[in-house]
């Protein structure tokens, strides 16, 4: 059985202190390296134009690719170096949906559960998701790219605002965990017909809202040096201590450590870096 990670793999610009650097990103791209070390039984599902960016993947062989004429372009931008939970962030918004006839070749036989990473509204159309569902399998879904849509008032090419949409709701009804920051829930508010809700808040830690709130404490970091994907790996680290059935705060709390981790070194996780 396989847990099946699906999303944009993007072009990054990482900007932090004014000095610039670029990068392979997105969620499933930083999800797959906390699957390598802790799950191992994965596939990572990309959508891209540029297939050379799969090429620093951690296992090839768990990588399908799904070829579009467009690819994600991101720009991370850290204007404080010291302070890494405030980032402007922009966007290419690319419009390269993955749909039901993308995925019926390239799904596993057997699937433990999904895990859905949109970059933005165009990824996953609402009958994609509900395609999705009706393999009965936890779903883990991310709900930022969802809200993200151009800010035409300051430039209909890149800059993103968040926005909630009445669509929304029944997107998201029915998965086992949903997975959002303290601004998005602000937003939307956390009322779905879901397992859990999982709020992170950067430095401030996070919480589990499910029959009642579980509050995790951030696990202090000596050295920022990267943040960007940290909420990925958060992500990714909770998800597979509950599909191994450990309970939410004990898989908060690992979640909170391997973040932790992953923050004081560039770039996504890499256990043998921490050795």
């Amino acid at each position: 059985m396989t847990l099946v990670a699906i999303g944009p793999v993007t072009k990054d610009l990482i900007v932090i202190g004014g000095e610039k650097s670029f990068k392979v990103g997105g969620a499933t791209y930083y999800q797959s390296f906390v699957f390598e070390e802790f799950f191992g039984d994965y596939l990572a599902i990309v959508n891209c134009a540029d297939e050379s960016l799969i090429n620093d993947f951690p296992n090839l062989d768990k990588v399908r690719v799904i070829k579009k004429d467009d690819t994600h372009f991101f720009i991370n931008d850290y204007p404080d170096r010291d302070d890494r939970d405030t980032r402007l962030q922009l966007s290419n918004f690319a419009d390269i949906p993955i749909l039901p006839s993308d995925l019926e070749e390239i799904l596993p036989d057997e699937i433990d559960g999904f895990v859905i990473n949109p970059l933005n509204r165009h990824d996953f159309p609402a009958e994609t998701v509900e395609y999705l569902k009706g393999f009965n399998v936890p779903i883990f879904l991310s709900i930022q790219g969802f809200l993200r849509i151009p800010d035409v008032e300051v430039n209909e090419n890149y800059t993103l605002k968040l926005e909630y949409f009445d669509e929304l709701s029944g997107i998201l009804n029915g998965a086992s965990s949903i997975f959002m920051d303290e601004s998005e829930a602000n937003i939307i508010g956390i009322d779905f017909d879901v397992d859990e809700v999982v709020i992170t808040d950067g430095s401030h830690g996070s919480r589990i809202v499910g029959d009642g709130e579980i509050r995790i404490d951030a696990v202090g970091c000596d050295n920022v040096v990267d943040t960007t994907g940290c909420g990925d790996t958060y992500m990714a680290s909770y998800i597979t201590q509950k599909l191994l059935m450990k309970s939410s705060e004990t898989a908060g709390k690992f979640a909170s450590r391997i973040a932790s981790e992953k923050i004081e070194n560039f770039g996504p996780y890499n256990l043998n870096r921490y050795l």
